[in-house]
C-alpha cells in the first residue's frame, strides 16, 4: 500500500507543480481539500522553514497523514530582502498576483537593471517522515535572476511573471510548465527531499 501524503497547500499552482515533481514516487499524494475544514496556522516565522514546519504540523495534527508543506517567497536584492516571508501578503490584503506584481515594480522604478538582482527561496518540509528516525525532513531551494520592468508571459503565477532566469532569457511565466518544473526553486527543494524519502524513508519509485 502507497504512503498517504497530504500537500499541505490549497494553492492550485503549487499543487500541480508538487505532483509534476513527485511523480514515480510510490506515494499517494491527499489534496488538503479532500479533509473537513481546518484552521491553518498564522504564517508569521522569521523564516520560510519556520513557516513550513509549522504548516507541516498543523496540517498533520488535522489529518492524521503525514503532510508536506513549503513555503516560499522572493527576496529581491534592492528591497533588503523584500517581500520574503511576506511574498504573499505583500501589499497588504485584497491583492491579487497581478495586483503584487505591479506593486514591485513601481517599487523598483528608479533602480538600474544591474541592481534588480533577486531569488526565489523555498523551504520544503515532510512531517513526521514514516520510517525514519528524524522527526521530519527538510530542504531548500534556491532560483537566481532579476526582476524586470514590465510583466511578460502568460504561464505559473505569483510572481513569475517579473522574473527573468538570465541562463534562459525568459521569465518563469514565458517557461513551459515542464520547463519551469525542472528550473524553479520549488523543484530543487522537492527533488531533495524526494530523494530523502528515497534514501532514509524507503520509498520506492512506483513500477
Amino acid at each position: 500500500m502507497s504512503l498517504r501524503i497530504v500537500l499541505a497547500t490549497r494553492n492550485r499552482g503549487k499543487i500541480r507543480e508538487i505532483r509534476a515533481i513527485l511523480a514515480g514516487l510510490d506515494v499517494e499524494l491527499l489534496d488538503s481539500l479532500d479533509f473537513p475544514p481546518f484552521a491553518e496556522p498564522a504564517e508569521d516565522g522569521d523564516t520560510f522553514l519556520e513557516n513550513a514546519v509549522a504548516k507541516a504540523k498543523a496540517v498533520h495534527r488535522a489529518t492524521g497523514c503525514p503532510a508536506l508543506a513549503d513555503d516560499s517567497g522572493l527576496e529581491v536584492d534592492a528591497l533588503g530582502g523584500a517581500p520574503g516571508v511576506r511574498s504573499a501578503r505583500y501589499g497588504g490584503p485584497g491583492l491579487t498576483d497581478d495586483g503584487r506584481c505591479a506593486k514591485l515594480l513601481d517599487e523598483l522604478a528608479g533602480v538600474r537593471d544591474e541592481e534588480r538582482g533577486a531569488r526565489f527561496h523555498c523551504a520544503a518540509v515532510l512531517y513526521p517522515a514514516p520510517g525514519a528516525a528524524r522527526k521530519g525532513l527538510a530542504a531548500e531551494g534556491f532560483l537566481y535572476g532579476r526582476i524586470v520592468r514590465s510583466p511578460r508571459g502568460e504561464n505559473g503565477f505569483g510572481y513569475d511573471p517579473v522574473f527573468l532566469v538570465p541562463e534562459r532569457g525568459m521569465t518563469l511565466a514565458e517557461m513551459d510548465p515542464g520547463e519551469k518544473n525542472a528550473t524553479s526553486h520549488r523543484y530543487r527543494a522537492f527533488i531533495e527531499l524526494k530523494h530523502m524519502l528515497m534514501r532514509d524513508c524507503g520509498i520506492a519509485a512506483k513500477r
